[in-house]
């Protein structure tokens, strides 16, 4: 992918042309995780359902994904539902479920097409029709070597750190591991093993808090915070947040070269 990738969806004369040219392809964020916070919000301002707000929303995931294989980004994780967000009304959890299923079935094509590998991390516990949607998808896209498209599903951050420590454990009990346990060890047992840590996090609806996502990995991200309802999102707002992080200084703990 390249600038000629992206100059070919930015409408001519458009206010996105600048914030493209802006970007430095040689400098991206190798992962973007996104938190998608705000649907609730979105419907209830238009007097609508909650429910309408995760349809509206589906358009920012597809919008969002295309931009970032276009970009060339190595990953995209995007948070999507919580092992806490099981406590909503069954309604709409239902509805999410439905709408996971439904995105698959309609972009499972797309996806090929643009060579981008769709990966679930999470706990199991999902509705079994969903979870086999979403096992097919996953199988369909394995042998894709673009953009590698996470999106967290019964997901938590403590769990995952919890899950991975538990295999740890059990895997040294069984003399399968004795080696030293370092920093690098518990990173090849979370669910993004193989995978670089986000260099740049995205929260939409202003919310100044990370809510148990990826707290192992975003260790050392760019935290990027919009007041942008997750369905209002769009391919500016992404190139934004791109833009900003590259004129920050990274140091990683350290001080900035005299």
């Amino acid at each position: 992918m390249s600038l000629q990738d992206l100059l070919e969806v930015v409408p001519s004369g458009s206010d996105e042309l600048p914030l493209v040219r802006s970007i430095d392809f040689e400098r991206l964020p190798r992962h973007v995780a996104i938190i998608m916070d705000g649907n609730g919000r979105w419907a209830k301002l238009r007097h609508k359902r909650r429910v309408e707000g995760h349809r509206a929303g589906s358009a920012s995931v597809r919008d969002v994904v295309e931009t970032s294989a276009r970009l060339g980004l190595q990953v995209l994780t995007l948070y999507a539902f919580s092992v806490e967000n099981w406590k909503r009304p069954k309604a709409e959890v239902s509805t999410l479920m439905g709408l996971l299923k439904h995105y698959l079935r309609i972009e499972l094509s797309t996806l090929l097409k643009n060579n981008i590998r769709f990966q679930v991390i999470g706990r199991p516990g999902l509705p079994e029709d969903v979870a086999s949607e979403l096992a097919r998808g996953t199988e369909r896209t394995r042998h894709c070597t673009g953009l590698h498209f996470n999106i967290a599903l019964n997901y938590g951050g403590r769990a995952e750190i919890t899950d991975a420590v538990r295999r740890l454990v059990a895997e040294a009990v069984a003399g399968k591991n004795g080696d030293p346990i370092e920093e690098d060890t518990i990173s090849s047992y979370l669910y993004t093993a193989g995978q670089p840590d986000p260099d740049l996090l995205i929260r939409t609806s202003g919310e100044m808090r990370v809510s148990n996502f990826l707290l192992w990995q975003i260790a050392y991200s760019e935290i990027w915070v919009t007041d942008v309802l997750w369905p209002d999102f769009r391919r500016r707002h992404l190139l934004q947040a791109i833009a900003d992080y590259q004129k920050r200084e990274r140091r990683y703990g350290g001080i900035a070269p005299v």
